[in-house]
């Protein structure tokens, strides 16, 4: 931690750099880590094996909430969140590259320098804060090793050249935690949490979007640890660690040490420690004598080969190990080492992380005992370590070979896009070299072995909960890893999934592919929710959206309301005015005169190009070619599985210009859908979509008196002949430029002023000193509703509920008779999409006039019909209507239009209230006011 409110908790201390002032502390214990009074559970340890509490807390009932879970959930040490807010800031970055390097180990590094070579934008990152990976960690006076320099020479050199190259970005401190469709990957980099002073205000980490048209997967191995009794005391450690702490850092780690292993590298760790003056008591290798051990032998090192371990002692470090000789199936030179150190080595597990994610497939390495990459879904391809290439040589050159490649497919002048099919096609992955062997599972034990053996130190998983986990039945590993909890949160199975799979394999009598691999989920490694959140926190996590003329309304004493992200005008109360008296007011004045209303915050999409009547044709339900320049039509839009997603007034302004209203809160996912339609499935259309919401204020004008306001202001004739009802026009508005659209939601002469939004307010203003005349008022959202009500329009989200067909709603007469395809039509022709018990739109009139229905009462047949009687359907709308001097409602029922005149029955706080079943539209329902 830095302060209280920059405080982390579950770090893992070796990956955490120091700086001055850092605060750190251990977690897990109580009262002290020397002494920690849950310590007490080793003791109880064979009464609460995995899955203990699933069968054990049930009784009392409520004691889980109240006692078990909160006490359980303390033991587990999950640490304790900061309370104060975080005063952190995050960045978030978008970037396009030819090429990405993930790992800057050997292998990525001579990936990236293949690929800059060959003329590609290259980007390069690695979690760690050098570049190298395990050249990091090879010892500075080694001799040649890489083109006749040592591997620190040779690293500086590779470097200096990436980080001189213009083409090239280096990330270090950046992890790579999801692989995405179309070679999208996510990058957290952390770019303050090493400093003592970070800049005031500087991001603390940032958050990086990449497109790659090619990938490259340098990603590197994980060391495994191998599993026996007693194999969590401090002071045992992975052999490559040993070798990080002495040649990285200049630790040593312990002064006498045993090495236990089932791979060639922990002798390069017992090699390196001997020369750095720690006594090696002895190798024990689990594989019979081979050059290295005769090799160790010569160094004066005792090896022990084809060994096994017995257990280990200690308390708060090891103090000593048991060996044994395990030759035919019996125990021999059984011997205690004293020691202060174990290192153990169970071979290398390719990190096939980032492969996976990309729905890349996994190949079983006998040999290695380990998945290794096999076919690509994305334009990705593996090299090095991670696709089980582990000499040094072999290393280069299979990152440079996959370096080249990968700037060849990106740079080829046929490539198109980053679809897998594209450019060559699918990229095979290269055959992985026969490697030496590791270990899988658990080392063989006696009956006499007593001690825990770990297979996932950080849920303290061991080979015992795997077993019972077996003896309850459990069969896939899915299955045993969740009753287990072996390889979930944040290891996501990095140390633990091979040796889990490999115990569970030998018991069912299987190889590991016929058991299978659990998933590898993101992220790789934990990344902050500060990070995903970026700039969306405070203010900006639910950014408040204001039209033109907000000011306005304000000043008018508007109360407002949220819709989507928009603060918009409820209603205008005047002195002493409640709500329904403000609504009723306004209702009376637009009926009677004219009504003015923001309608600004409707989504508008300016659909463009050769092929734009095409795509509208395939998109709505509607026929678009008969739809003459200067004309609207009324749209909507389905899902693909044949039900109402959005609607709109869609206008013709040129033969090649669509303007698109949507609703206020679908304008983002009707965007969305189209471009998803036009990029992956119609990406031979010559058509542009741009979103115009926040370039049109639009002025809604509505009323008998809707024309009077209007002429005089505009320069075009708007007269009911030249300009009829569901037209659009250009021209002008006191001088402005405008979108003049003949449209009504009200039932009246109705016209939409759209406007550049900087002239909103002025045009606004213009409109309302002449209108006051006239009677005018200005109308919120509430009055709004009421209005469409009357007519019977209907509101997606509110009148519909995502299970609503366009003949359910009333609209069957928008879908173009003739028209061979759109979105959702299919679906449509499934035979219960018109059964006729369906849920239709209705009217509702309640018998006593001042009664208003609950929005969402359930209707009934009967009255008094009570649980488990299915409802007919429930209230969608409901409203006091002024102008009809009685409540009105709208409703969802079952047969809906053949209950034209039945009775139904709403429960509601009241009691019951009946229903009239009628059409939907209240008011004027011939449409003769809309005319003027």
């Amino acid at each position: 931690m830095r302060d209280a409110g920059r405080e982390t908790p579950n770090l893992r201390a070796t990956q955490v750099e120091l700086y001055e002032g850092l605060i750190a502390y251990s977690q897990n214990r109580w009262p002290s880590l020397a002494f920690d009074a849950g310590a007490i559970n080793d003791f109880f340890a064979p009464f609460i094996p995995a899955g203990f509490y699933y069968k054990t807390f049930m009784w009392p009932r409520r004691a889980w909430h109240a006692l078990y879970e909160p006490r359980i959930r303390a033991a587990a040490g999950l640490g304790k969140a900061p309370r104060q807010a975080d005063p952190d800031t995050y960045a978030n970055q978008f970037a396009h590259c030819d090429v990405l390097v993930v790992g800057a180990g050997p292998a990525g590094l001579a990936a990236a320098a293949s690929a800059a070579r060959a003329g590609a934008r290259v980007i390069l990152c690695d979690e760690q804060a050098e570049a190298g990976g395990s050249l990091l960690s090879e010892p500075a006076s080694a001799g040649p090793g890489i083109e006749g320099r040592s591997a620190a020479t040779w690293l500086a050199a590779q470097l200096s050249a990436l980080a001189a190259n213009p083409r090239v970005r280096i990330l270090t401190r950046t992890t790579a935690f999801g692989y995405f469709p179309h070679n999208l990957l996510g990058l957290s980099e952390r770019l303050t949490d090493h400093l003592a002073r970070p800049v005031a205000d500087a991001p603390r980490e940032r958050q990086w979007q990449v497109r790659a048209r090619e990938v490259v997967l340098a990603t590197g191995s994980i060391e495994r640890p191998l599993v026996f009794a007693g194999n969590d005391r401090p002071g045992i450690l992975l052999a490559g660690a040993a070798r990080t702490f002495l040649n990285r850092y200049g630790v040593l780690p312990g002064t006498r040490a045993v090495v236990v292993t089932a791979a060639d590298e922990a002798y390069e760790a017992a090699f390196d420690l001997q020369r750095a003056g720690v006594f090696i008591a002895c190798i024990a290798d689990t594989r019979p004598a081979g050059a290295l051990s005769e090799r160790a032998r010569a160094a004066g090192i005792p090896v022990l080969t084809e060994a096994c371990v017995l257990g280990t002692h200690g308390r708060r470090r090891v103090s000593a190990v048991e060996l044994a000789r395990l030759g035919g199936g019996e125990l021999s030179q059984r011997q205690t080492q004293p020691c202060d150190l174990v290192l153990m080595s169970g071979g290398f597990t390719p990190s096939v992380h980032l492969h996976s994610q990309s729905r890349g497939r996994l190949t079983w390495s006998a040999p290695l005992q380990a998945f290794i990459p096999g076919a690509a879904a994305e334009r990705a391809r593996s090299a090095g370590a991670c696709r089980g290439v582990f000499a040094l040589q072999e290393v280069l050159e299979d990152g440079a070979a996959a370096g080249a490649a990968a700037a060849r497919e990106a740079l080829d002048p046929a490539r198109a896009g980053v679809d897998p099919g594209g450019g060559s096609g699918r990229i095979a992955p290269q055959p992985a070299p026969a490697a030496q062997s590791g270990f899988v599972g658990a080392l063989p034990r006696t009956a006499r072995t007593r001690g825990r053996a770990f297979v996932d130190f950080q849920n303290d998983v061991t080979a015992k909960d795997l077993a019972l986990a077996l003896r309850e039945g459990f069969r896939s590993i899915e299955h045993v890893k969740r009753y287990t909890t072996t390889g979930m949160a944040t290891d996501q199975g990095k140390t633990s999934n091979l040796n889990a799979l490999g115990i569970v394999a030998r018991s069912l009598g299987k190889t590991p592919p016929q058991v299978g691999l659990t998933s590898f989920r993101m992220p790789y490694t934990p990344v902050s929710f500060g990070s995903f959140a970026g700039l969306a926190r405070g203010d900006l996590f639910d950014p408040i959206r204001r039209t033109p003329m907000y000011d306005w309304a304000a000043a008018q004493g508007a109360v407002f309301e949220d819709v989507g992200l928009w603060k918009r005008a409820r209603y205008f109360p005047r002195t002493g005015e409640d709500l329904h008296a403000a609504v009723a007011r306004e209702c009376r004045a637009a009926r009677g005169a004219c009504g003015i209303f923001d309608a600004s915050t409707l989504g508008k999409i300016e659909v463009v190009g050769p092929d734009a009547v095409t795509f509208m044709n395939r998109l709505y339900v509607n026929a678009w070619n008969s739809l003459a320049v200067g004309r609207c039509r009324y749209g909507v839009l389905l899902r693909e599985d044949g039900f109402i997603f959005d609607d709109g007034v869609v206008a013709r302004i040129e033969e090649q210009c669509f303007h698109v209203t949507t609703t206020t809160g679908g304008a983002p996912r009707v965007l969305a859908m189209m471009e998803d339609y036009l990029q992956t499935e119609w990406n031979e259309l010559r058509v542009w979509l741009t979103s115009t919401t926040e370039q049109w204020a639009v002025i809604a004008v509505q009323g008998p008196q809707a024309r009077a306001v209007l002429e005089g202001l505009v320069d075009v004739d708007i007269s009911g002949a030249a300009f009829p009802h569901m037209s659009v026009v250009r021209g002008h508005i006191c001088g402005v430029p405008m979108r003049l659209f003949r449209v009504s939601f009200t039932g009246e002469v109705g016209f939409e002023v759209n406007v550049p939004a900087d002239y909103g307010a002025a045009v606004w203003e213009a409109l309302w000193d002449r209108g006051r005349p006239l009677g005018m008022t200005a109308y919120g959202t509430e009055t709004m509703h009421v209005l469409r009500a009357e007519k019977g329009y209907i509101i997606i989200g509110q009148d519909t509920d995502g299970t609503v067909t366009p003949d359910d709603a009333g609209l069957g007469w928008a879908i173009g008779k003739s028209k061979p395809d759109f979105v959702g039509k299919r679906s449509l022709a499934r035979p219960a999409m018109s059964a006729p018990q369906r849920r239709q739109l209705v009217g509702l009139l309640t018998r006593d006039p001042q009664v208003v229905l609950e929005e969402g009462a359930q209707l009934m047949a009967e009255a008094g019909a009570r649980a488990p009687t299915r409802p007919l359907g429930h209230v969608t709308s409901s409203y006091l209507s002024a102008t009809l001097g009685r409540s009105i409602a709208m409703g969802l029922v079952a047969g809906g239009r053949a209950r034209m005149g039945e009775t139904l029955y709403v429960a509601g706080g009241r009691g019951e209230v009946a229903v009239e079943v009628t059409a939907s539209v209240f008011y004027d329902p011939s449409g003769a006011r809309i005319h003027g």
